[in-house]
Parts: structure tokens; C-alpha cells; sequence
């Protein structure tokens, strides 16, 4: 069933690790994987560009089928095997609501502590490093996690991100979590963040797609002291 999809993904993306988790929850393990390198500009190429003119990652197809932003893909495959694998989206309306809210809000955690912080650290030249920039992104970096914290603190332990199913809400948010602590972040400052993140971290989607550059290597310090 799965042998006439492609994924074009890179390691260590947390929208591609998004399009991965949801593939492996519907059980489309089978389907044709392609890791690009950045480094080599794979994801410029033309066998890409044909069906992802703007070159960014995940990129997926299913027969004449393009998807090329990662909660197209993950609502695509939810939508396409509904009857198949782990229910992703509700059939409650409000329920769904808030599922669907949760999933789009988790680009708040790409933007404001992922890329806000990484970007201080790898996206800024040395000269306009200062300390008030730091302070700055360090802020809004935790005013956003706090808010998820916040979130989950209204579930209580043992729950996932929008209740007490993993949903399309976990697949699209639980990723830049991965992404955080695997650059060094500390998510004790967060008990329910940490408790959450350990929930999820070991279920067989999430470690199936696990970023194979990441295996048996251990993890950044970069945001050690965010």
C-alpha cells in the first residue's frame, strides 16, 4: 500500500520527523524513504523542484498526489487511512477543534524557542551577538514553553498534548521538543514539558523515525545555559 509513496526528508528535521511519525502511527512503514543532505543541496535538485518548486523539506507524493508542507501531509494520510493505524484526528467537533488548534499553535515552538534561540547561535554573525539579543529570544523562548506547560498541567501526568490520546497534535509539537533537547536543552524547568516528553519519546513511531544522523551520538550543549 505504501510502495507507491516518496518522502524526501532530511535528518533532524522536526517537519520532516512530523511527516515520518504520522506515516509510521497509520502503518506506512513501507513507504520510499529519501534522505537528502542539505550540505549538498539535494533538496535543490531537479527531481525535487518538479514537484516542490520552493526546494524545503518534507517533501511527499502518493501516486499523482503532491504534499509539500508537513501538516498537509500528516492531515493528507489522517484523512486518506482513517480507518487505518492510530486515530489521529477526533471525531468529537470540539475535541477536533482543539486537536487541529494544538497542531497549527506548535509552529509557535518552531519560531519562538527553536529557531528564535538556534538562530541567536548559528543565524547571527558574531558581531551582533549581544547579551540583550540573548536575553531577549531567551524570554520569549520560555513564555512560549511555559504556555505548554501550562497546557498540559490541566491534563495531569500521563496525558498528551491535547487529552489523553496521542493525536495529530503530538505527531506536529512533540518534534521541535526533540529538536530542543537534543540541543542541550533543559526541560526540568518544565516538570509536565519533561514528563510529556519522556511519554512520547519512546513510542515505536517516534523512534522509528528517529533522525538516524542523531543515533549513537550524544547531544549538543548549545542551549544548555537557555
Amino acid at each position: 500500500m505504501a510502495s507507491d509513496m516518496t518522502l524526501y526528508w532530511v535528518s533532524g528535521g522536526a517537519p520532516c520527523w512530523r511527516a515520518m511519525i504520522c506515516l509510521e502511527e497509520k502503518g506506512l512503514s513501507g513507504y520510499n524513504s529519501k534522505m537528502l543532505s542539505l550540505d549538498n543541496k539535494d533538496q535543490k535538485s531537479d527531481e525535487v523542484l518538479q514537484i516542490n518548486p520552493r526546494g524545503q523539506m518534507p517533501t511527499f507524493k502518493h501516486g499523482n498526489v503532491v504534499a509539500n508542507e508537513s501538516l498537509a501531509i500528516c492531515l493528507y494520510l489522517e484523512n486518506t487511512f482513517k480507518n487505518q493505524g492510530t486515530k489521529l484526528l477526533p471525531d468529537d467537533p470540539a475535541q477536533q477543534a482543539l486537536v487541529l488548534q494544538r497542531a497549527v499553535e506548535s509552529q509557535n515552538i518552531r519560531e519562538k524557542a527553536v529557531f528564535g534561540v538556534l538562530s541567536y547561535f548559528f543565524g547571527t554573525k558574531p558581531e551582533d551577538r549581544t547579551e540583550a539579543l540573548l536575553e531577549e529570544r531567551k524570554k520569549a523562548c520560555h513564555e512560549e514553553l511555559q504556555i505548554w506547560e501550562g497546557y498540559l498541567a490541566k491534563f495531569g501526568d500521563g496525558s498528551y498534548i491535547a487529552g489523553k490520546d496521542f493525536t495529530l497534535a503530538d505527531a506536529c509539537a512533540w518534534p521541535f521538543l526533540g529538536v530542543l533537547v537534543h540541543m542541550g536543552f533543559n526541560l526540568s524547568q518544565y516538570p509536565h514539558l519533561a514528563n510529556y516528553y519522556d511519554l512520547v519519546k519512546d513510542r515505536p513511531s517516534v523512534q522509528a523515525a528517529w533522525p538516524p544522523l542523531w543515533k549513537g551520538t550524544p547531544d549538543k550543549d548549545t542551549l544548555k545555559d537557555i
